[in-house]
């Protein structure tokens, strides 16, 4: 068993319901760890209930329940040891034609929602000395795609946020992560696709260059040589055991050959080159009209 007598390892996983949260948890546990598996619908825990999961319910965009899963793990364990910020989706669309709520509502999600976790497990982590953060980032927060500027800017965000929170909390014997998973096949790219088909209505001159976006997201995700390179959820799980089980864990790990061929070839290119290499792959909107 990975667990102390003096210390808190109790792991907390938010959006655990399906895909890559369903999976670190299921895996966690099986490995020995305590293991709270939360999701806005504490139902769509049953399976992983029967795994050996505690379960709770936790969303993200409420202070009331994000408080009351925290408390709920630090009454019984004194602290939450280990908190695995994996809630999150796609926001999908041209920048100028998604409303600004759905805008406010993935950074509430992706952003504000993984900051306040954060905030509220740090001061048990603090007392007892020693505490992980994984953040579930991405590719995307390394390079963006068209169609896609909303959410890489939340994942941008993530990974500045987890660069300065690294060093902040270092000393308190604190290790924060970032995880890039790369092509996953879940419900990801499903879930993407409704987001963008919500704004379809008002996409006025994008409406063709959305659509063209949806299925491109749709089918990188069943064909193409990023499919192939891509991976299912337990490997991010397997990732992220990996980062529990280490004395000293890196401060980012790519899961898929997708994510690091990805990064690599932008890191590569100029922004010339990475906007032809996008012109090749996406249709321009306005472009001879």
């Amino acid at each position: 068993m990975p667990h102390s007598a003096a210390r808190s390892k109790a792991v907390l996983v938010t959006g655990c319901s399906t895909g890559i949260g369903k999976a670190i948890a299921a895996r966690l546990a099986g490995a020995g760890w305590t293991v709270y598996a939360t999701a806005r619908k504490p139902e769509t825990l049953e399976d992983l209930k029967a795994s050996g999961c505690r379960t709770l319910a936790l969303d993200v965009n409420d202070e009331a329940s994000m408080q009351a899963a925290v408390s709920a793990v630090e009454d019984a364990h004194g602290a939450v040891g280990v908190l695995i910020n994996n809630a999150g989706y796609s926001q999908s669309g041209a920048v100028e034609s998604v409303p600004l709520s759905r805008v406010r509502a993935q950074f509430e999600t992706n952003v504000f929602g993984l900051i306040r976790m954060c905030q509220l497990v740090l001061p048990g982590m603090r007392r007892q000395g020693w505490g992980r953060i994984v953040n579930m980032g991405s590719m995307g927060g390394k390079l963006t795609f068209p169609g896609g500027g909303i959410y890489h800017a939340s994942k941008y965000a993530v990974e500045a946020l987890s660069d300065a929170l690294r060093f902040e909390v270092r000393g308190f014997g604190v290790d924060v992560v970032l995880i890039q998973p790369g092509l996953i096949r879940s419900r990801f790219s499903a879930t993407a696709g409704v987001a963008i088909d919500a704004v379809q209505a008002d996409a006025g001159p994008y409406r063709e260059f959305n659509t063209a976006v949806a299925k491109a997201s749709r089918d990188v995700y069943e064909t193409g040589l990023l499919a192939r390179l891509g991976g299912e959820p337990e490997r991010v799980a397997a990732t992220i055991e990996k980062v529990l089980r280490s004395a000293r864990p890196k401060a980012r790990y790519a899961v898929t050959p997708s994510a690091r061929l990805m990064m690599t070839q932008r890191a590569l290119m100029g922004d010339g080159m990475w906007d032809r290499f996008l012109r090749s792959n996406f249709p321009s909107p306005g472009a001879g009209s």
